[in-house]
């Protein structure tokens, strides 16, 4: 079962009372401090009817909750957000780094939070607004439904391969469907064709729909529409950089953005002597995805992303410079929103910097200098 660590809560009303709860899906461990009298309890609290908006609505107010970050934790914090009750949500990694010893259960890791949190060393990360969980619920919903669809494709693919049938993207016109349908077929491949051919249209409606749903919303934000303005950047990457990277000023540079979506690479040095290895991945993987199909189309459309691109194609292979470029456009377009600007400005304030080094700079390509081409 996954677990929810709150932690802190204070009252400024002349008692702190420090709150830690480690939550299971069916209850959660609770350890409160009053600083005042230095009073601790601990408790269990079932997840049954009424109980746990019954306990907080109880608290006094103002209350700061604390916990650790997980993936059952949504229903929690719409819950502390009806009630007015504010919280911080820790980092896991960071949270058991804290603690060295391996013995671990819900009254140790209540203490531990709450002892974080008491000292001000409670390892809080950024948390979306409700409107923004939202719009990403509808991204990884899109991009669930995407890959499904590409997986039945590439395994009609390899079945129209298998028997001599080779036309690429044409299979998915209506001669190559028909040209499908009629390949003679064992029973259970045959079977297997039809369902991943009727499965087809199935993911093409709402898929569509929800195309136009995050086309929609894009045109809503400011933001998403200053994004749109680079080349090969549509509504898809737009939207997603916006909600996922939340308030761009959290970041302190281009190297801290692509740490977060996992965009560097792994390393294990000592002693002098460097190592690097893999990307590391640790971040979140859907902009990082969208990165990267952005960015075939942006080296297409951005003669210096091109030219960034080909000399990284040269000196890493095909599929480095791929990353680099996706990292690219990620800083390029973290930058357009930190500084609210969109692209024309963005290229404006390259050119200095350019004209000064008297040579080609790969952040920032002239104005104009594009062809058109698709946007994802």
């Amino acid at each position: 079962m996954s677990m929810l660590k709150p932690d802190m809560a204070r009252n400024e009303g002349g008692r702190d009372e420090n709150y830690r709860r480690g939550l299971h899906t069916r209850q959660q461990s609770i350890a409160m401090l009053d600083d005042q009298t230095g009073e601790l309890v601990e408790r269990e609290l079932p997840h049954e009817g009424e109980q746990v908006r019954n306990f907080y609505s109880t608290l006094p107010k103002p209350v700061l909750v604390g916990l650790e970050a997980t993936g059952s934790m949504r229903w929690f914090l719409q819950l502390l957000e009806e009630l007015g009750i504010d919280f911080r949500v820790g980092h896991p990694a960071q949270i058991r780094a804290a603690e060295p010893r391996k013995q671990k259960n819900d009254r140790r890791d209540a203490r531990l939070l709450l002892t974080l949190l008491a000292e001000n060393r409670f390892p809080a990360i950024w948390m979306p607004s409700s409107a923004q969980r939202d719009l990403q619920i509808l991204l990884r919903h899109r991009d669930q439904l995407v890959r499904l669809r590409t997986r039945g494709q590439l395994s009609l693919q390899a079945v129209a391969l298998s028997h001599g049938l080779r036309r690429g993207s044409a299979l998915w016109n209506r001669k190559g469907q028909q040209a499908l349908r009629a390949l003679p077929l064992a029973p259970q491949a045959g079977l297997q064709r039809d369902t991943l051919l009727a499965l087809h249209p199935q993911l093409q409606t709402p898929i569509a729909a929800l195309d136009r749903e995050v086309a929609q919303q894009a045109e809503q934000r400011p933001r998403a529409q200053r994004l749109m303005t680079h080349p090969g950047v549509g509504p898809i990457t737009a939207l997603a950089t916006e909600v996922f990277l939340g308030d761009p000023r959290r970041f302190a540079d281009g190297k801290a953005v692509a740490s977060y979506v996992g965009m560097i690479p792994s390393e294990r040095s000592s002693g002098g002597r460097q190592r690097g290895g893999k990307l590391s991945k640790q971040g979140n993987s859907l902009p990082r995805f969208l990165w990267g199909e952005a960015a075939i189309h942006a080296v297409r459309r951005d003669p210096e992303l091109q030219r960034f691109y080909r000399l990284k194609l040269v000196q890493k292979g095909l599929g480095k410079a791929r990353m680099a470029a996706a990292r690219k456009l990620g800083i390029r377009l973290w930058i357009m929103l930190r500084d609210e600007i969109d692209y024309a400005e963005f290229c404006r304030r390259g050119h200095p910097q350019r004209q000064s080094s008297g040579t080609a700079w790969a952040g920032m390509p002239a104005v104009g200098q594009w062809s058109n081409g698709p946007s994802v």
